[in-house]
């Protein structure tokens, strides 16, 4: 039996996504901005759904994320958090089985940002307006983010009286200095966006929504024209540089080239370059998960 069947993710009806997939980049986008796009419990089963079928199916080279409507993401719907919507049974009486359990539903919620953090592509994030609690986590697993001038972030999490606990912290610390982000995590304020480029949270700041993916898309469309298994292999070395040490970090690259360096992609590169045209480079397999 197949455990992972394909979804088909730009033909299927999401509840809280579009996804378009052109030029080799798939563009993911939240669509439910008279909710500020906020995460239901809909939108935790989707997007996993719709990474792991984009990335293992080998259907684009490039994910972007953006959104629509006033706000990027307004975070963990309410009514997720009071219960709306649960088909879950009753919790166990013992409030320690109660834990352990709990204990598994938060890795099933931090799994579907990860996916994005472990995905064989690359994730832009595009963001607009507020990018508050959760759309921290999401956008903290994405490989480059982008900003419009009116874009903030958020940790909310410590205004409602709670940890964040998706992805903030663990990621958040490997991307700006850890003063700002006990700053932000203890008082809960908003970062602009033109402060979040100054530290380096985001790349690049834009003035209005359409410059901004005007851009982000150009992006990712230049790295879909790229060897998909170079980028691949630079994500790969990226994320075990930034969890390991750099002698780790200098074996593995080595362990990884002796594998699956291409010289033919290589020269199909240096070919392109000298006749002036676009290099035609082989996808990604798709993943198998059945035998």
């Amino acid at each position: 039996m197949n455990l992972h069947a394909p979804v088909a993710a730009d033909t299927a009806d999401w509840s809280c996504f579009d996804v378009v997939i052109e030029d080799q980049v798939a563009h993911i986008r939240l669509k439910r901005p008279d909710a500020f796009n906020s995460m239901i419990r809909a939108f935790w089963n989707e997007l996993p759904a719709i990474v792991r079928d984009i990335d293992d199916n080998a259907r684009a080279r490039c994910i972007v994320i953006s959104s629509t409507g006033k706000h990027f993401c307004a975070g963990m719907d309410l009514a997720v958090f009071q219960g709306g919507g649960s088909t879950a049974s009753a919790p166990p009486a013992d409030r320690h089985i109660a834990a352990e359990a709990q204990r598994h539903h938060i890795r099933y919620l931090q799994d579907a940002f990860s996916c994005l953090d472990e995905a064989r592509i690359p994730v832009l994030a595009a963001i607009q307006g507020g990018c508050i609690g959760g759309a921290v986590d999401m956008t903290s697993a994405c490989d480059i983010r982008y900003a419009t001038a009116d874009a903030f972030f958020c940790i909310q999490e410590i205004n409602i009286g709670m940890t964040a606990d998706v992805g903030t912290f663990p990621r958040l610390c490997k991307l700006i200095p850890e003063g700002w982000v006990r700053e932000m995590a203890y008082t809960g304020r908003r970062m602009p966006a033109q402060k979040a480029k100054e530290i380096g949270w985001v790349n690049e700041v834009y003035e209005t929504q359409e410059a901004m993916l005007d851009a982000v898309m150009a992006t990712a469309r230049e790295i879909a024209s790229k060897a998909p298994l170079a980028v691949a292999g630079s994500k790969v070395m990226i994320n075990y540089a930034r969890d390991h040490t750099i002698r780790d970090g200098l074996d593995y690259i080595g362990v990884w080239q002796t594998g699956m360096f291409s010289g033919p992609h290589m020269a199909e590169a240096f070919k392109a370059k000298a006749e002036k045209r676009d290099a035609d480079f082989p996808d990604l397999a798709p993943v198998r998960w059945e035998m």
